[in-house]
C-alpha cells in the first residue's frame, strides 16, 4: 500500500463506527467490533470490523471468519460499492472524509495492483450488495409504468443509481441508474445479475444502444420471485414474470432471461407442476418444447401459459389485468385458480 493510501486508511480508522454504519449498514455494533455478514454489506455475523486501536491491532481492520477474508476500510469502500479501480476508491473514501483529491501519482502503483481480471460471480454478488431495495426508487416507477402493481416477494431486484454502462470497449464509462436482478441457484446463492439501465425518470429504459446486460453464470438459473413449493411458473423476461404475479400473486415465479436460458432451467426438487408462461415468437416456441420435454422426463406436469400478444406484459398494458386474469383463469389447472388467484398459499399449505 503507498503512503498515501495508508494514511487515508488511517483516517478511515479513526471514524471507523462511521465508516460502518454507512458502508456496512446491514450490520450492528457489538462492543468493540461491528459485526456484518460480508464485506459486501451481506446481512450475518460472520465478518468482525474492530472500531477501536487495541493490541491486536488498529481500528478499521476486520476480519470474516467464514471465508478467511481481512482486510482494512479501504477494502470495505471497495467491495460494498463494487468500486474497480483504485482510484474510485480513494475518490469515494475521499468524499466520506471530506478530503482533498491525492495526486494521481501517488495512487497509481496500488490502481495497476488492483486491476486485475475479476471473477464474474464475485462482481456480481458486489454489484448487488452494492444497490438498494426498489421501494421508492426508479425502479418502482419503470415498473408501474409497465402496469406492474404486484410487487410482493421482490428482494431480487434493487435500484443502483449510478450503474457503470459501457457501450464500446473503445467508449468511455457512463454511469447510469439501473434496475439489478439477482440471478440464483436453486440454493438461493447469486451467481450473476441481470442489468436493466433506466432513464433518469424512471419512465422507460434508457436510451441507449443495450439498455439490457446479464454478468455472470446464468445457465440453469434465475431471477426468482417467492418460495417454491411444488408448483411454479417459468418465462423469459423479469416483466414477463412479474405481469404473471399481477393476476397469480401466490404462484412462485422465476425469470430466465432468454429464451435459451429458459429451455436450460433447473427444477427445484418436489416440483410437480410446471407453468410454463412463453413468449410469442419462435424462440418462445422452441423454449416451450424443450421444457415440457424435459418436464416430462423428470416426471413434471408442464402446462404453457400463451399470452395473446407478444408476452404478458404486452398483454397487461394493452389489455388490462382483468382481461389477462381471465385469460389465465382459462389456462391453469382448476385447483390453482383458487390455490394461486385468491392469495391462501397459506390454507393449500395445510
Amino acid at each position: 500500500m503507498t503512503d498515501a493510501a495508508h494514511d487515508l486508511a488511517r483516517r478511515l480508522g479513526r471514524q471507523a463506527e462511521a465508516v460502518c454504519r454507512h458502508y456496512l449498514s446491514a450490520g450492528r455494533r457489538q462492543g468493540h467490533y461491528w459485526q456484518v455478514g460480508d464485506v459486501r454489506n451481506s446481512p450475518g455475523r460472520s465478518m468482525f470490523v474492530r472500531l477501536t486501536d487495541s493490541v491486536k491491532g488498529p481500528a478499521g481492520k476486520w476480519t470474516d471468519a467464514a471465508t478467511g477474508e481481512h482486510g482494512d476500510l479501504l477494502d470495505v469502500i471497495r467491495e460494498s460499492r463494487a468500486l474497480f479501480g483504485f482510484a474510485e476508491v480513494v475518490a469515494e473514501a475521499q468524499a466520506f472524509l471530506h478530503l482533498p483529491r491525492i495526486s494521481r501519482d501517488a495512487e497509481a502503483p496500488h490502481r495497476r495492483m488492483q486491476c486485475s481480471p475479476r471473477d464474474p460471480v464475485t462482481s456480481a454478488r458486489r454489484l448487488f450488495a452494492a444497490a438498494q431495495p426498489i421501494v421508492g426508487t426508479i425502479v418502482e416507477t419503470y415498473l408501474r409504468k409497465r402496469g406492474i402493481t404486484a410487487l410482493h416477494e421482490t428482494g431480487s431486484l434493487r435500484f443502483h443509481p449510478r450503474c457503470y454502462y459501457r457501450p464500446d470497449p473503445r467508449e468511455p464509462i457512463q454511469p447510469l441508474p439501473a434496475m439489478i436482478a439477482a440471478v440464483t441457484d436453486l440454493r438461493g446463492r447469486i451467481m450473476g445479475i441481470h442489468r436493466t439501465w433506466l432513464a433518469p425518470d424512471g419512465s422507460d429504459k434508457a436510451a441507449i444502444a443495450t439498455p439490457r446486460r446479464a454478468m455472470g453464470h446464468l445457465l440453469e438459473h434465475a431471477v426468482r420471485f417467492g418460495r417454491v413449493d411444488d408448483v411454479m411458473a417459468a418465462g423469459e423476461g423479469i416483466e414477463t414474470i412479474l405481469s404473471l404475479r399481477g393476476v397469480l400473486p401466490s404462484l412462485p415465479t422465476a425469470a430466465a432471461l432468454s429464451a435459451a436460458h429458459l429451455s436450460a432451467i433447473a427444477f427445484p426438487p418436489g416440483l410437480r407442476r410446471l407453468y410454463i408462461a412463453r413468449d410469442n415468437d419462435t424462440a418462445g416456441d422452441r423454449a416451450r418444447d424443450s421444457l415440457i420435454a424435459r418436464a416430462a422426463f423428470a416426471g413434471i406436469e408442464a402446462i404453457v401459459l400463451s399470452p395473446a400478444l407478444g408476452d404478458f406484459n404486452e398483454d397487461l398494458r394493452v389489455f388490462g389485468v382483468d382481461t389477462v386474469r381471465a385469460s389465465i383463469r382459462g389456462q391453469i389447472a382448476p385447483e390453482d385458480v383458487t390455490c394461486f388467484m385468491m392469495l391462501c398459499r397459506e390454507s393449500r399449505a395445510r
